[in-house]
């Protein structure tokens, strides 16, 4: 709280002096015209538009959010707005104050810059697979992270969202490239690289440019294994001294979505009985235990930001408060975020500025808080949840209802919930300075340092509670917490990044060059210390080690130091507008590896033909824009720990000499043997692609077919016993991973009338992703979810990663004769403890029995195909947008299901009624009453496809002459919803599962997915 108060304080007298700045220049001005600038086609505002005083060089350009203020001579009366790709617009201003402007499109390829990473580019002369967001695109969502906002938005981008507040999104770019390296895309914020961006305010970005294939991100080496993301958020821009103030507010509500219907109490009682043959006569409760732990929740987003300058220097300051409730009882989110871009033109040659931005977040009793390897139970909650029998009170007064002495397997889940808390507050700091000097005209340099530091307190408490009748309705069971416990970690981060770097152009007639030159350097330190104590008072004000006691204490701690260096090098050559060619090549060192695979090389090339600029095709009039590009390129991946190569010790270890356990003496032990020669995990990526642009570019669209390999992936390889490891594996590059595949994006927009102007864009991507050559290395299994199930998947070669490896199903024994007439070839009865209504499984090598030699593949969470629908309507004043998203073809593996060990669990309310039930529904599907502990089969893989409404937002902005009166700006309202609608057919929560690429796509504790309705209202002044 304390910090949060002096962050107002210290925005508050930040507002107020540049306030007091501006005002003896507004006193001056004789006339101060300001409005806002918007495209016809779209109704969005556009930034970089040139406002310029007729027949004077006088002007401004508009800011991120389409505004500008100029001051203006009296005799000064006519603005012409003109931007690349609109026709310019002249507008006599009269006695006007206020003057909203839209421009017109040419109806032909704006040839916009995009950033591409150390550099810009026209968007016409970029030869890889390079798309662009713009940030008024992404802020229309009330989401966490940008990275939320782009489901579905972009071609060959997967992201998996979790519902928990406070998460970041699970990405992937054309496929799952690693097993066990790291699967963190860059994000590169200004300059900074960072694998995470949820301090990053979505109202302060201008655009982000998405670099999905080997050739784009080559020139981030190591970095762009992943794919690489570039951030820009907002400048000041001139202004003529005038202050810009944008105020950005949404409140909502959220709530659960597809909750999975338990059985209730009477639907409980009939299946239990059926299954064990005993009736229940002991409670009467009927309770929902999801309704129990879950509620609706609160979230707010309030932003605001002020911007301005002159022609010397440009400001931008924003600030944000967002506080997200989860559904979850006792979950909450916080952040406030600062950010401050300056940048001064020195002189005519010599340019510089300052970003620096700071986020305060505090999560309590949040999910996977990983921290301290807890969740506030919330993971124990859902479990418990889906497990515990309604026939159980929650609480009886001020008890808790006694679930665990009733089924000792499963605890009561508001105590899970109440019994611990967890509080996780993160301060991080990321700022840069950039010094660009322009010498010549044909020579630039730039030098720019960044820097990242967070500082993160993480505490855990567990309170004090017996299974006695001081806490329960009923004293038993196996739920207690016998002494309290406090722990405490506190981790510290710091990384700098300092790019160096010189660009030459020069243009020789037809020829146009332009070669990149420099140097980046990095470095990365962590510390983090640990500590705990049992015994802590249950008085928060006194959760400190200290009142703990003594003899409990134990601490931990670890520090982490990692390098980088690398020179890279670009060229840009362009022949009349119609033949590109790009290539660059990028040396990293890392000191992750041994120093003789310390370096890595990583070249990229890539041609473009713009078919359109051809003389041939001047005579037709159906292409705007056709061209076709073709890019290799090869990039690494070094997201592995900084020891890999180093063999570690376990000290302090009692070693006996001649087996005398009293003559012990402290000693050491190799708790792993690594390999020496560990290297990067290196990929190749092939990308071809047709663009085009058509109907006076009303139709638009592109076609990319790529091919990505990567050798030299890490797995564990078994090595003999005999070496001394005691896991007898080997972490080492020794497989291969493929993933082949075809985008399609297509967009139709037109302007029907003056009114009425539309936008309909969809994208598809079908991927396959398979193992193509372990190289020794043994099949790895994964997805270990316990009780009679174990793992659940494998990775194997000519299979997709972490493929469902299971017991396939041939249906239902219906009677006894079945049973006994089920043999293998040799007149082995196969399942000879089975009774009608279990499961009849595949004795796949036909031996005689059922055991994991009977597994075969399943299917694997990775989908064939992934899909988004991006509508968009302006009518008048009105605006509708929808984003629809979805994939096809994947599997997810129903672990909550899977788990149900103990007859007493809960059941599906479905599963009550479609079960077997002999002669009365002779199922083929459903297996009869039972008491669990099922075996791992394909029964519990599912579909994974679903149809999802993203967002639907309709908005209306306040004409003029109403917004003249009151002197503001612009004025938009506006309510939408998030996750409005999922058409699914997996009958758990959700069928977006983020996990590891080898456990990924498995149900157990996933937070469910939300549904929020807000309002919310944009304003400019």
């Amino acid at each position: 709280m304390h910090i949060q108060s002096l962050i107002r304080k210290i925005f508050k007298y930040l507002l107020t002096a540049l306030l007091l700045i501006s005002l003896p220049t507004i006193g001056l001005s004789q006339q101060i015209i300001k409005g806002t600038v918007k495209a016809s086609d779209n109704g969005e505002s556009l930034p970089g538009v040139n406002v310029i005083v007729k027949g004077t060089n006088h002007g401004t350009v508009t800011n991120f959010d389409g505004f500008y203020s100029l001051e203006l001579k009296l005799e000064e009366k006519v603005l012409v707005f003109s931007f690349i790709g609109y026709e310019d617009q002249e507008v006599e201003i009269g006695n006007q104050t206020v003057l909203n402007v839209t421009l017109k499109s040419k109806n032909t390829a704006i040839d916009e810059l995009v950033v591409i990473g150390y550099g810009v580019q026209k968007k016409s002369d970029i030869t890889g697979a390079t798309i662009q967001l713009k940030g008024t695109e992404l802020s229309k969502q009330p989401v966490l992270t940008a990275t939320q906002a782009m489901q579905g938005k972009v071609s060959g981008v997967q992201i998996i969202s979790s519902g928990s507040p406070g998460s970041t999104p699970q990405m992937r770019i054309r496929g799952t490239g690693t097993m066990l390296g790291g699967t963190h895309v860059l994000y590169v914020v200004d300059g900074v690289l960072t694998d995470d961006i949820t301090n990053v305010n979505s109202s302060d970005i201008v655009d982000m440019n998405i670099l999905k294939d080997a050739s784009s991100s080559a020139i981030y080496g190591s970095r762009g294994a992943n794919g690489v993301i570039i951030i820009t958020t907002k400048k000041g821009s001139s202004s003529g001294g005038k202050l810009n103030i944008n105020y950005n507010s949404n409140i909502g509500i959220r709530q659960a979505s597809n909750l999975v219907k338990m059985a209730n109490a009477s639907e409980y009682k009939n299946y239990y009985q059926a299954a064990t043959g005993i009736a229940i006569s002991g409670p009467t409760a009927n309770t929902n235990w999801y309704k129990t732990i879950l509620r609706n929740a609160f979230e707010q987003s309030q932003n605001i930001s002020i911007s301005g300058g002159s022609e010397k220097a440009m400001y931008f300051f924003s600030t944000s408060y967002l506080n997200d409730q989860g559904i979850v009882f006792k979950n909450n989110f916080k952040r406030i975020t600062l950010r401050s871009n300056i940048d001064f033109n020195i002189s005519k040659y010599i340019k510089t500025g300052f970003q620096t931005s700071y986020a305060n977040a505090i999560n309590e009793n949040g999910f996977n808080n990983l921290d301290i390897n807890e969740n506030g139970n919330i993971g124990s909650a859902f479990n418990d949840a889906y497990r515990a029998a309604p026939i159980i009170s929650p609480k009886v007064g001020d008890k808790y209802g006694n679930v665990s002495a009733f089924n000792g397997q499963v605890g009561n889940p508001l105590l899970d919930i109440e019994n611990n808390r967890v509080r996780v507050a993160a301060n991080r700091i990321q700022a840069a300075g950039y010094l660009d000097i322009n010498p010549f005209s044909f020579l630039s340099y730039h030098s720019s340092i960044g820097t990242d530091i967070l500082f993160r307190q993480a505490r855990l408490y567990d309170y004090k509670f017996l299974n006695d009748e001081s806490t329960f309705d009923v004293a038993g069971g196996n739920q207690l917490n016998s002494v309290s416990y406090l722990s405490n970690k506190n981790v510290q981060n710091f990384k700098w990044v300092w790019d160096n770097y010189f660009t030459f152009s020069e243009k020789f007639g037809k020829h146009d060059f332009k070669l990149m030159v420099g140097t980046t350097a990095e470095k990365f330190q962590e510390t983090w210390l640990s500590g705990s104590r049992k015994d802590v008072p249950a008085d928060s004000d006194l959760w400190y080690l200290y009142n703990g006691l003594a003899n409990s204490s134990q601490n931990d701690g670890k520090g982490d130091i990692w390098t980088r260096n690398s020179y890279m090098s670009r060229l840009n050559y362009s022949y009349n507008d119609r033949y590109m060619l790009t290539a660059t090549l990028r040396r990293d060192g890392s000191s992750r590896f041994p120093k003789k695979n310390r370096w890595g090389t990583f070249p990229s090339v890539g041609l473009a033909w713009n078919i359109n600029k051809e003389g041939f095709m001047k005579s037709q009039h159906l292409f705007d824009v056709l061209r076709v590009r073709a890019s290799w390129g090869v990039v690494g991946n070094d997201q592995i720990s900084t020891d890999a190569y180093t063999n570690t010790v376990i000290p302090n270890l009692a070693y006996p000499f001649s087996g005398i356990s009293s003559g012990a003496s402290n000693g050491s032990q190799i708790n792993q043997i690594k390999d020496p020669n560990i290297k990067w995990e290196s990929t190749a990526e092939y990308d071809f692609a047709l663009e085009f642009g058509m109907l006076e570019n009303k139709l638009s669209g592109e076609l990319n077919y790529y091919n990505k390999k990567v050798d030299n992936a890490l797995i564990n390889v078994n090595i003999p016993s005999t070496v001394g490891d005691a896991d007898h594996q080997i972490l080492t590059n020794a497989t291969s991973i493929q993933n082949t595949g075809v985008e399609v994006m297509l967009k139709w927009k037109s302007n029907v009338n003056k009114n009425l102007s539309y936008s309909i864009g969809a994208n598809v991507t079908l991927n396959k992703n398979k193992v193509v050559g372990l190289n020794g290395g043994e099949p790895i299994w994964g997805g270990n979810i316990g009780a009679a199930q174990g793992f659940t998947t494998l990775t194997d070669n000519s299979h997709a990663i972490g493929s469902f490896y299971v017991l396939k199903v041939l249906g239902v024994f219906q009677d006894d004769p079945e049973i006994l007439n089920y043999k293998s070839s040799d007149g082995t009865i196969i399942q000879p403890t089975a009774k009608p209504g279990g499961f009849k499984y595949w004795d796949k090598n036909d031996d005689g029995k059922i055991d994991d030699k009977d597994r075969d593949f399943a299917g694997s969470y990775q989908p064939k195909a992934y899909f988004g629908v991006n509508i968009n309507v302006y009518y008048r004043k009105w605006d509708f947008s929808m984003d629809i998203y979805g994939n096809v073809g994947n599997k997810v593996y129903n672990g909550k299901r899977a788990i149900r060990i103990n007859g007493k669990d809960n059941i599906e309310s479905a599963l009550v009624y479609n079960r077997w039930n002999g002669s009365q529904n002779p199922s083929q599907t459903q297996p009869g009453a039972n008491t669990g502990n099922l075996l791992a089969s394909d029964y519990f893989v599912e579909s994974g496809d679903f149809y999802r409404i993203n967002n639907l937002t309709v908005g209306y902005t306040f004409p003029d002459p109403f917004l003249k009166k009151l002197n503001i700006s612009s004025l938009r309202v506006y309510v939408t919803s998030q996750n409005l609608l999922t058409l699914k057919k997996y009958s758990g929560f959700t069928s977006e599962l983020p996990g590891s690429p080898l456990d990924s796509g498995i149900e157990l504790s996933t937070y469910p997915t939300t549904r929020t309705i807000a309002l919310g209202i944009n304003l400019n002044f």
